[in-house]
């Protein structure tokens, strides 16, 4: 391992003068005469029979196109080299951020060539690290996963959810941290699930799915409710305790105070809008108050014993903390503790009877201290310019643990101490290569419209900005998100190797504030693309690279935007990795939860908002005889999010439109979903075969 990673650190691109275009064509599929009209315009969609994925013959297609993609990867002469490479780096492990309870400490570790980290729990903060729950040992293929677990208040009960073949279809389990052994008590339908212990450990609250049959059909995904389970019960007769009745696609979530008397409900309505409510659990009379009153803003609360903390963009674009009282909680009645600043406000958490404020500035992370009055107590000194993935620690502890990572620092675990006033390295991922080589700038150009956009670029000391160097542009642009410094492997192999790589902070994210998630949603996302655009034509003119050697990658919501530029610009890349995409977004809200997004996207059964989405989505502008760039589309068979007919759909229209001679893919991986729980084999695979694909696309060999 050491001399592959050795000779990793030597490599450098070259450029040849193969081309993609030297690459027989697709084989041809066929066509069907389906015209859709909408609000009175004629939508043609010749390749709907692809939707149905469970079709013998759209997965004898499935399997056709991947042979077609391999048979283009594994004549990448360098493929085993970066085979080895990748196997290399995965094999160094990772580590997270532990979970604090009492004297315990929950851990997170993968080692060698694991396909799932393992959770380990140690008494103390020296303790020896005990295997508590190995996922490794779910499946003999990998394929199943831990997808989330919450500990009961006094550690002394996990629950966590398993699923298998990333389909996140979740089951609830629980284990008894002290003996190691299971409790009878399992609950399915519990995916992306929220848990909320009694500090006596005799339940929990939770949310939970439909099960099938007790819904109209294709409505499994929706109406998300709030359960009551005691231990030992049969979940088929756990309480219901909260169910939207104005929305299926409302999305609860519950917290309970320490002292067991207050539970809380967050009721999320999109990325941008939150209602609360609040339960006395001591009465057992008592009904749900509503807290808020029905604002186009985001609610967060955090529960303590004697009041409640509230993180909101109601009258703050970049958030501000109020804080409320049991006694009259409606937000008539909270007062302003933190007020708006020019930091943006990700998420608080209340340790050590402080207020963790994990914020954003300038797309980089700011982690500060507060009273719980709200008064500033110091700001953290972090390695440097970089993302703050996570913070935790006990309410009423004493420590705070912090996950910082960076484009060139790998992931570490800081554990500040309240009494000493001291910050110490807890853990940190072993990187067998230096880091130190590469560079990270962070650069402003103007978009369409004129705002300035925030752009993050990597690459080797030295690198010339002749317009020669290979470079990938990354972007997402959604939801809210956060586009900020994280270390990736996927990307490592590509930067050493002297390759450029980009990461635009887009509209429709969250870097910025509300403001600037709202610039890039609805009748707004245009933006977003515009953006990507103007983030592109900025590398070529300022020298960094060439349309020649630009590649572009985005997923999930991030394909969404990889399909609307390579239709609207295709002459500024000459290659793009479309991963698990939203595509055509006429009838993404048929499928799987996508009627979720449309807070976010709108829908095209609305007249109005069908005029903007039919303007953009990609499938629909898609046009023959154009020269459009290589493309890859990728997406998993079991994708609980968004169904791969995204991608099937669009690679089969355009390899019959594309005129450029370059290649189209489309990889349906199968046993995988969205990207959670692969395992790591899988992973390698993956990354390697995708790898090849911008090599060759952009004609470069990787040599010694």
């Amino acid at each position: 391992m050491r001399t592959v990673l050795f000779f990793l650190l030597f490599l450098t691109v070259i450029v040849t003068s193969a081309t993609s275009a030297d690459f027989p064509p697709a084989p041809p599929t066929k066509t069907v005469n389906v015209i859709d009209t909408l609000h009175g315009v004629a939508i043609p969609d010749p390749y709907r029979w692809l939707e149905n994925g469970d079709d013998p013959e759209v997965q004898q297609w499935s399997q056709q196109q991947y042979d077609y993609f391999r048979s283009y990867v594994d004549n990448f002469p360098d493929k085993e080299l970066l085979q080895s490479e990748m196997t290399a780096l995965l094999s160094t492990g990772s580590i997270g951020q532990p979970s604090v309870v009492g004297n315990h400490y929950f851990t997170w570790k993968r080692t060698g060539d694991q396909n799932h980290a393992v959770m380990f729990v140690r008494e103390g903060l020296t303790g020896k690290d005990e295997v508590l729950v190995d996922p490794n040992q779910f499946s003999e293929d990998g394929t199943s996963a831990m997808d989330w677990y919450y500990l009961s208040q006094d550690g002394a009960l996990l629950s966590y959810g398993v699923s298998h073949s990333g389909s996140e279809h979740t089951t609830l389990f629980i284990k008894d941290v002290r003996t190691r052994g299971m409790l009878l008590d399992t609950i399915p339908y519990t995916q992306y699930a929220a848990v909320a212990w009694l500090p006596d450990n005799s339940g929990f609250f939770y949310t939970r799915f439909p099960t099938p049959g007790s819904v109209p059909a294709g409505n499994e995904n929706y109406y998300r409710k709030i359960y009551f389970h005691r231990l030992g019960q049969e979940w088929e007769r756990d309480s219901l305790i909260y169910a939207d009745s104005t929305s299926k696609t409302h999305w609860p979530s519950c917290d309970i105070s320490p002292d067991g008397r207050w539970l809380g409900v967050v009721v999320f309505q999109g990325g941008g809008k939150s209602e609360l409510y609040l339960r006395d659990l001591r009465d057992p009379n008592g009904s749900f108050t509503r807290l808020t009153e029905g604002k186009d803003a985001r609610y967060n609360i955090t529960m303590l014993n004697d009041r409640f903390l509230v993180t909101t963009t109601d009258g703050a674009t970049r958030s501000r903390v109020m804080a409320g009282t049991y006694q009259a909680p409606t937000m008539a009645n909270w007062y302003q503790i933190i007020p708006e600043r020019n930091v943006v406000y990700n998420a608080i958490a209340v340790v050590a009877n402080h207020i963790v404020i994990n914020g954003t500035l300038n797309a980089s992370s700011r982690l500060e201290l507060f009273t719980l009055e709200g008064k500033e107590v110091k700001k953290l000194e972090l390695p440097g310019i970089g993302t703050v993935a996570s913070i935790g620690g006990e309410w009423n502890g004493h420590e705070l643990f912090y996950y910082f990572y960076s484009f060139n620092h790998p992931p570490a675990v800081f554990r500040y101490d309240f009494g000493t006033g001291r910050t110490e390295l807890f853990d940190q991922m072993s990187i067998p290569f230096a880091l130190t080589d590469l560079e990270l700038k962070q650069v402003w150009y103007n978009s369409k419209d004129g705002t300035p956009v925030s752009m993050f670029i990597v690459s080797k000391k030295g690198t010339k900005l002749d317009g020669s160097n290979p470079c990938v542009l990354d972007g997402y642009g959604g939801f809210n998100a956060m586009d900020t410094p994280v270390f990736n492997r996927r990307k490592v192999i590509w930067m050493l190797h002297g390759g450029l790589y980009a990461l635009v902070n887009l509209r429709g994210n969250g870097e910025y504030g509300e403001q600037w998630h709202r610039g890039g949603m609805l009748e707004n996302k245009q933006n977003t693309f515009d953006d990507f655009i103007a983030a592109a034509e900025y590398l070529i003119s300022q020298g960094y690279t060439s349309s020649s050697r630009l590649s572009i990658y985005g997923g999930s919501n991030g394909g969404l935007t990889i399909g609307a530029v390579i239709t609207q610009r295709p002459d500024l890349f000459a290659a793009a990795v479309c991963d698990v995409p939203l595509l055509d977004m006429i009838r993404y809200h048929k499928f799987r939860i996508g009627q979720l997004w449309a807070p976010e996207y709108g829908s095209s059964d609305d007249p109005e908002q069908f005029k903007y989405i039919f303007k953009y989505s990609p499938y629909q502008n898609v046009r023959k005889a154009t020269a459009y760039p290589a493309v890859l589309f990728k997406a998993g068979e079991s994708d609980g999010r968004v169904d791969p007919l995204h991608a099937r759909k669009m690679a089969a229209l355009m390899q019959s439109s594309s005129s450029s001679g370059r290649p189209v893919f489309v990889r349906v991986e199968g046993k995988a979903g969205h990207g959670q729980g692969k395992p790591i084999s899988r992973v390698a695979e993956e990354v390697v075969e995708e790898w090849c694909f911008v090599y060759r696309a952009l004609g470069l060999r990787v040599v010694r």
